[in-house]
């Protein structure tokens, strides 16, 4: 942990101490990586940045989510605005 915070490298998704917010992190993470093949070496980092944007887009945009009775992030945000 001393090196981490010695490089400036950030432990959490959350902030410090929130540890239910860090289980809802946890999950997107495995959902981006699992559905979306996120976990997988990418040839450079403008790949990989465009493939966690697309991903993102499409979880946000498209993925209907049980949750929300199956509907999407955006529409239930866009609803509630």
């Amino acid at each position: 942990m001393k090196k981490l915070k010695k490089h400036c490298i950030t432990i959490s998704m959350t902030e410090e101490n929130h540890c239910y917010e860090n289980a809802v992190a946890e999950r997107v993470n495995g959902i981006l990586k699992d559905e979306f093949y996120l976990d997988q070496s990418f040839e450079c980092l403008s790949h990989a940045k465009r493939a966690v944007n697309n991903a993102i887009k499409i979880y946000n945009n498209k993925r209907l989510h049980l949750s929300l009775g199956y509907q999407t992030p955006e529409s239930v945000f866009n609803e509630a605005a």
